[in-house]
């Protein structure tokens, strides 16, 4: 299944953890919001913060929503 969103969050492993891609890339594995927002600030988006990761359209979450962080 492809997204139309540029960002994706993969449900979380055994140890808690979501693979984290921007366009087409694996950024590694977050384990909170703030986390992802580490990584959107990785890819250029300077000054995102975890209210911007909440709010944000870019973002597919898949396998529950930003506040699901275990299996």
């Amino acid at each position: 299944m492809a997204s139309d969103r540029p960002v994706v969050v993969y449900p979380p492993d055994e140890q808690g953890g979501r693979r984290v891609r921007v366009d087409g890339t694996i950024l590694g594995l977050a384990y909170s919001v703030r986390d992802v927002a580490a990584f959107m600030q990785e890819a250029g988006l300077q000054g995102w913060d975890e209210m911007d990761v909440v709010r944000s359209a870019l973002i597919e979450w898949r396998g529950g929503g930003l506040d699901i962080w275990t299996r």
